[in-house]
This record gives structure tokens, C-alpha cells and sequence, in this order.
């Protein structure tokens, strides 16, 4: 009767080179120790030739990653993503001979690999606390955003941000970060010139963590590019701080903004930042160009390009975040009174439109958990609903403070012309009080005795609507 073959029994030599394998494993990986070794005994090499002799044949090559060589390190690139690996290369002093090839080499692609291996080890938290600790590690990381290397400059903004996420090491790099005034400069320069995408988001996901982490660093990144101090007394009246970090937050927005939408997100929430700062607020309405071309690019995004009437309801979930952003720096220039051309009323009454049709869009949103099926438990999705109704109810506040703003500024003629345009009608008037009332009632009483001056009709038919508003 035929059976299943045995399997194969393993002579002594077999067993014992087996053994040898498993132990030449990384934990419980199937990657070699020795192999690895290897790898990193080539870089110490390339830092460390023995052949010191100089020559442009050797600097093209310090230039130029052979291409095995490559292929190797970019293995270890891979392979650093598995927690094994990455503490067995912290104890095997990997970081030190990264560091060194940063110091040393020319060869974009190598730092680049270098960089983002240490980026992938800095994802474990073990990691991520050495790295950070190792002060001159960690400045000649910072040193990389001088580089001129889209690549490198990406991996060095991705290793950062992840420093910057662990609240254990945060305050560190921020330090850091102070004590090198240059990488403002740098900063400022990738926002402003930068068309790679990838790494304008990185970026600016590094600025907007860093404002976010250190209000103090902020106010001085705000000062840097002034042309004087705001505490300087001005002797001409007519001179006007001009503030670099602006114009290249603009910059940026400007590049991302048909690109990448949560790229966009991110800059307006710098802005955002900026605006919660009186020294940030100044350094956009005192600076005319700064302030008519924040004012322009953010009127347009609120007015013309989210949210438009022929858009469905549910698209505002994508854009709640940019546009609670949005708003609440165009309600923060507009409440600082500056007396600027591009805020005169008259011209910004197409922003009534928006903020009603967002208040609108954001009450057919919240309606939509409620008819939802109530059955599902998963509590992941529960903890998205519940984040994605607090961002709602943050531009529903944000909208209605700025709204309120606006409907204080109307006068009987920039109210005449807003019913005469449609920017107000009853359907739009109802919106707003429905959403405004009973927190904002002073602004919407003030709007229906100037409405009553301009069409008594309709504002009788929204006394009618709204009875607690009747004299």
C-alpha cells in the first residue's frame, strides 16, 4: 500500500548548519546578522577609505552610490521597518556610522538611504528617546535641512516629524531647533521655491507641529523677517514691517493648492496658528502685500473653489477641516480692523453666501449619523464619527463668529446691494439666524433694524419666522 513519503532526516552536518542559520537571524526575522554586518562594514569603509589619496576620480565617486552597494543599504532601508532589525542596528552602533556618512559623504542618494533608515528606527519609541538624546547625532541631522536635495531634505522632515509626534523628546528638538537660527532660513526657502509636493507637506507638517508644540518659537520665527522689531517705534508712518514667513506660507499654499488637498489643509492651519498670536496677526495685516494676498488666496478658496452650490452636501466632510481654517483667519483679519482696501464690505458680501451654504451643509451632515444604522459597533469607526461631528461642530462656530462679524459691518447701502446681488435673501437670512440665534442675538437684532430701513416686507416676514426677535 502506498504512503506519503517520509520527510527527509537531516544528517548531523545539516542540523548543525541549521542551528548556525537560525542563530545568524535577527530575533525572529529571517535576515542575517552576517549579511547586515557586511552591509555596514562597506559604508565604515566608504567613510573611512584606506586609500586616503584625493583625487577627482575619488570625489565623483564619493559623488556617484555604486550601484551594488546601493542596492544593499536600500535592502537595509527595507528592512529597518521591522523592530528587530532597527534595535539590533541601534546595538550594533548603526546610528554612528549614518552619522558619519552625513558628516562625510557627498553622495545624495547615500545620505538620503541614511536618513531614512534612521527615520524608520525612530518609529520605535526605544529608538526614537536614543537618537534624540544623542545631541550631536541629532545636529547633524538638523544640518541635513541645509542640504540641497529634495530627497534627503524629505527623509530629514520625515525623521523630524516623528521625533516631534513622541511628546518623551519633542521639547528636544525643539530646543534644538532654536539653537539653530539657519533652519528658519531654510525653512522659509523650501516653502517658498520647493515644487516637490511630497516635500512641501512634509514641511509644512513639521512647521505646523513645531507651532503647534512651541508658541515661543513661533513669536520668533514670526519676528525673524521683519525688517523691523515690532517693538521698535516707527518713524515714518508709511514704513511697514515686511514678515517673511507669510509670503512663503502662501507660497507653499499656493503650490498645493490643485495638488494636494491635506497639503493645503496644513498651511491654512499655520496660518490658523499664526492668527492666534497678536504678533501673527500683525505680521499679516501690517504687511499690505502679505495682507491682500492671504486675503485673496483664502477668499477665494472659501468663496469659489469649496463647497460650491453644485457640490453634494457630504463633500464638506473632505473639506471641514481646511475650511474651519480658512474662515477663522479671514474672520481674524477682518475683526482686526485694518483699514485695507480688500476688506471694504462691499466687496466681501459673496463670503454670506458661503457661510450660509456651509451652515447648511454642515446641519444635512450631522443628520446623517443620526439615520445611519445605530447597530454598528466597531469602535473605530464610532471614535471617526465622533471626531468627524467635533470638526463640524468647529466650523459651525467658527462660520457663525465670522458671519456674526460681517452682519455687524453691513450698513443700509452695502445692504441694499447685497439684496440686490442675492447675497441676502430670505432663504440666506433664515440660515444665518436659525444658526446665530440665541448667542449672536445682538448682531442679528442690529441686521433686522437695518434691514427694516432697506425692506421692511422681508424683514417683517422674518420677525414672523423668528418671534423671540419682535420689538
Amino acid at each position: 500500500m502506498d504512503r506519503n513519503p517520509s520527510p527527509p532526516v537531516l544528517s548531523w552536518d545539516e542540523e548543525k548548519d541549521e542551528e548556525v542559520a537560525r542563530g545568524d537571524c535577527i530575533g525572529s526575522t529571517v535576515y542575517s546578522k552576517h549579511w547586515l554586518f557586511g552591509v555596514l562594514s562597506g559604508l565604515l569603509q566608504i567613510i573611512n577609505p584606506e586609500n586616503t589619496k584625493s583625487s577627482s576620480d575619488d570625489e565623483e565617486q564619493q559623488i556617484e552610490l555604486d550601484e551594488e552597494m546601493e542596492n544593499e543599504i536600500c535592502r537595509v532601508w527595507d528592512m529597518s521597518m521591522d523592530e528587530d532589525v532597527a534595535l539590533f542596528l541601534k546595538e550594533f552602533n548603526a546610528p554612528d556610522i549614518f552619522m558619519g556618512v552625513l558628516a562625510k559623504s557627498k553622495c545624495p542618494r547615500l545620505r538620503e538611504i541614511c536618513v531614512g533608515i534612521l527615520g524608520n528606527m525612530a518609529c520605535f519609541q526605544e529608538i526614537c528617546i536614543s537618537i534624540s538624546n544623542d545631541k550631536n547625532l541629532g545636529q547633524v541631522l538638523l544640518y541635513c535641512l541645509y542640504d540641497s536635495d529634495p530627497p534627503t531634505l524629505l527623509e530629514t522632515s520625515r525623521l523630524l516629524l516623528t521625533c516631534l509626534s513622541r511628546t518623551e523628546v519633542a521639547s528636544v528638538w525643539v530646543e534644538m531647533i532654536r539653537e539653530l537660527p539657519a533652519i528658519y532660513d531654510s525653512i522659509c526657502f523650501i516653502m517658498s521655491s520647493s515644487t516637490n509636493v511630497d516635500l512641501l507637506v512634509k514641511v509644512g507638517e513639521v512647521v505646523d507641529k513645531l507651532f503647534d508644540l512651541d508658541e515661543k518659537l513661533m513669536l520668533e520665527w514670526i519676528r525673524n523677517g521683519a525688517a523691523q522689531p515690532l517693538d521698535q517705534p516707527q518713524q515714518d508712518s508709511e514704513e511697514r514691517p515686511v514678515f517673511r514667513i507669510v509670503p512663503c506660507i502662501l507660497e507653499a499654499a499656493k503650490q498645493l493648492r490643485s495638488e494636494n488637498l491635506e497639503g493645503l489643509d496644513v498651511y491654512m492651519h499655520i496660518l490658523q496658528l499664526l492668527t492666534t498670536v497678536d504678533d501673527g496677526i500683525q505680521a499679516i495685516v501690517q504687511c499690505p502685500d502679505a495682507g491682500k494676498d492671504t486675503w485673496s488666496l483664502l477668499f477665494d478658496l472659501g468663496c469659489h473653489e469649496f463647497c460650491q452650490s453644485d457640490d453634494p452636501p457630504i463633500i464638506l466632510q473632505e473639506q471641514k477641516t481646511v475650511l474651519a481654517s480658512v474662515f477663522s483667519v479671514l474672520s481674524a483679519i477682518y475683526a482686526s480692523q485694518a483699514a485695507q482696501e480688500y476688506l471694504k464690505i462691499e466687496k466681501d458680501l459673496p463670503l454670506i453666501d458661503s457661510l450660509t451654504r456651509v451652515l447648511q451643509n454642515v446641519e444635512r451632515c450631522q443628520k446623517k449619523p443620526e439615520n445611519s444604522a445605530e447597530s454598528n459597533t466597531d469602535e473605530t469607526k464610532k471614535s471617526d464619527l465622533m471626531r468627524d461631528e467635533l470638526h463640524l461642530k468647529i466650523l459651525k462656530d467658527i462660520s457663525c463668529e465670522f458671519l456674526s462679524n460681517i452682519f455687524q459691518a453691513l450698513t443700509k447701502e452695502t445692504m441694499a446691494q447685497g439684496l440686490k446681488e442675492g447675497h441676502l435673501s430670505k432663504q440666506k437670512c433664515s440660515c444665518a439666524f436659525q444658526n446665530l440665534l440665541p448667542l449672536y442675538s445682538p448682531a442679528v437684532e442690529d441686521f433686522l433694524k437695518i434691514l427694516h430701513e432697506v425692506d421692511k416686507t422681508l424683514a417683517d416676514d422674518l420677525e414672523k419666522s423668528f418671534p423671540s426677535l419682535k420689538v
